[in-house]
C-alpha cells in the first residue's frame, strides 16, 4: 500500500512517521578529555578516541572486539561508562561530511568499562525501546538530519557542534517495525561490503607473496643496471599548470599518478612511470604502469623496457619490489636523481620467463581491480539505499 506523505518543519516524512526533539530523546554524558598520547595499548579501562570515529570506525561498534585504548584506574573520574545502545559522536570535524558523524555500541564483554573521549559526546536514548538494535547508527545519515548538522555547526577550519545546538536537532522517526526492517537491510548491505573488502586484503597478500616468490632472483638471472637495459623517455616530458590545460580524455601524470585528464599526449605505448619528486608515500614508492596515450609531467620518470632484454610490464612490477629510499636525496621533498635511477642494479630473468611471471601478476591485478569495482559499487549501492530508507522514500513495511 502507498503510504503519504506530510509536510514538516525537517522536510517531507512518511504520514506515520514522527517528528522527534534530539534532546527530549537522548541525554548527553560525561565523557574524558584523554589525548592519543596519554592512552595506553594494555589497562583495564578502555578508551575511544575521536579520531578512531573519523578513520576506522563506521555505524556500529562491538566493544568486545574494539576499544582505542586504555587508560589506568588512577586516570579515571567520574566519567559514564559506555553501555549497548549508546551512540558515540564526534563533535569536530575537519570537513562537513565528518560534521555529526556518530557510532552505535551494539556489544561490549559483561562488566567491560570503557569510557569516551576527547571531542566526543556520549548520547543514550532516554526510552531504548523506541529505537531498534543498530537503526540509530544508520539514521545519523539521514540527509533530514545531516543538513541542520551542517547548518549548526560552527568554524572556520574545523567545524564543531556544542550540546546546546542539539535542542534545535529535529529526528524522523519510523514506527518500530520499519526501524527494524531499515537496519536489517542496512546491516546487510554492510556485510556484502565488509566481506568484499576482507577478500580484497586476502586476495592482496597473495599477491603480494606471489611477488616475492616470482621476483626473487634465481641462479639463471642477469643483473645489470637499469640505464643499460631500460630507455628512459624524460626529454618528451611537458609540465602544464592546471589552469592552461585543455580538458579531454588522456590521462594527465604526475609523480603519484593520474592527477587529471588532458587533450594531447606525451607518449604512447607501454610505459612504467617512477616518481622523480613529490612521492606521497615512500614505503610505497610510486610506480605507475602505463599502455596507450598518456601526458607525463616533469615529476615522473618515463622507463620503457628495450625489446627483447627486458619487458615494461616484468619491469613495472620489478621496480615495485625495490626499497628506494636509500637512493633519495632532498629533504622534505626527497628526489630520485635520473643518474641514480639509471645506476640501480636489477636481476631479472630471461624474455620468455619475463612473460610468464608477468602475465601470472597481471591476472591477479585484474582480479583485484574487478573486486574494487564491486566494493565501490557495493558502497554505492549502500548509500542510495540510505538515502531512500532513512527518508521513507522506500519502504519495507
Amino acid at each position: 500500500m502507498v503510504k503519504e506523505f506530510k509536510h514538516t518543519e525537517i522536510g517531507l516524512i512518511p504520514e506515520d512517521w514522527e517528528v522527534v526533539s534530539f534532546t527530549g530523546e537522548f541525554t548527553f554524558l560525561s565523557t574524558a578529555s584523554y589525548s592519543r598520547a596519554e592512552i595506553q595499548p594494555h589497562g583495564s579501562i578502555g578508551y575511544i578516541h575521536y579520531g578512531d570515529i573519523h578513520t576506522k570506525l563506521d555505524f556500529h561498534l562491538k566493544l568486545d572486539e574494539y576499544v582505542s585504548g586504555y587508560i589506568q584506574p588512577e586516570q579515571v573520574k567520574t566519567y559514564s561508562n559506555i553501555e549497548v545502545g549508546d551512540l558515540i559522536m564526534a563533535d569536530a570535524s575537519e570537513d562537513y561530511s565528518g560534521i555529526g558523524k556518530a557510532i552505535e555500541v551494539v556489544a561490549k564483554k559483561p562488566n567491560q568499562r570503557v569510557i569516551s573521549g576527547l571531542h566526543t559526546f556520549l548520547i543514550r536514548p532516554k526510552d531504548r525501546e523506541r529505537y531498534a538494535p543498530k537503526f540509530k547508527g544508520y539514521f545519523q545519515n539521514n540527509p533530514l538530519i545531516k543538513k541542520q548538522y551542517d547548518a549548526l555547526a560552527t568554524g572556520l577550519k574545523v567545524y564543531s557542534l556544542s550540546k546546546t545546538s542539539f535542542k534545535n536537532i529535529q529526528i524522523p522517526l519510523p514506527p518500530l517495525p520499519e526501524q527494524e526492517a531499515i537496519a536489517s537491510a542496512l546491516s546487510d548491505a554492510d556485510e556484502w561490503i565488509e566481506n568484499l573488502e576482507q577478500l580484497i586484503a586476502k586476495k592482496r597478500l597473495i599477491k603480494q607473496g606471489a611477488m616475492q616468490t616470482l621476483l626473487t632472483p634465481k641462479e639463471d638471472w642477469e643483473v645489470k643496471k637499469l640505464g643499460e637495459v631500460c630507455e628512459i623517455l624524460n626529454n618528451k616530458r611537458i609540465p602544464i599548470k592546471e589552469s592552461e590545460r585543455v580538458k579531454g580524455s588522456i590521462p594527465y601524470y604526475g609523480a603519484n599518478g593520474v592527477q587529471g585528464y588532458i587533450d594531447g599526449f606525451t607518449h604512447d605505448g607501454e610505459c612504467v612511470l617512477v616518481a622523480e619528486d613529490g612521492a606521497n608515500d615512500l614505503n610505497n614508492y610510486p610506480i605507475n604502469y602505463t599502455t596507450g596515450k598518456i601526458w607525463v609531467n616533469n615529476h615522473a620518470h618515463v622507463l620503457r623496457g628495450k625489446n627483447v632484454i627486458l619487458g615494461t610490464r616484468f619491469l613495472s612490477y620489478l621496480l615495485k619490489s625495490i626499497d628506494f629510499q636509500n637512493v633519495l636525496v632532498g629533504g622534505t621533498r626527497a628526489k630520485l636523481n635520473k643518474s641514480v635511477l639509471e645506476q640501480i642494479e636489477i636481476p631479472f630473468p630471461s624474455i620468455t620467463e619475463q612473460t610468464r611471471i608477468a602475465t601470472i601478476l597481471s591476472d591477479m591485478d585484474t582480479e583485484l581491480e574487478a573486486l574494487e569495482q564491486q566494493l565501490a559499487k557495493a558502497r554505492q549501492i549502500k548509500q542510495g539505499m540510505m538515502q531512500e530508507l532513512l527518508t521513507g522514500r522506500i519502504r519495507l513495511v
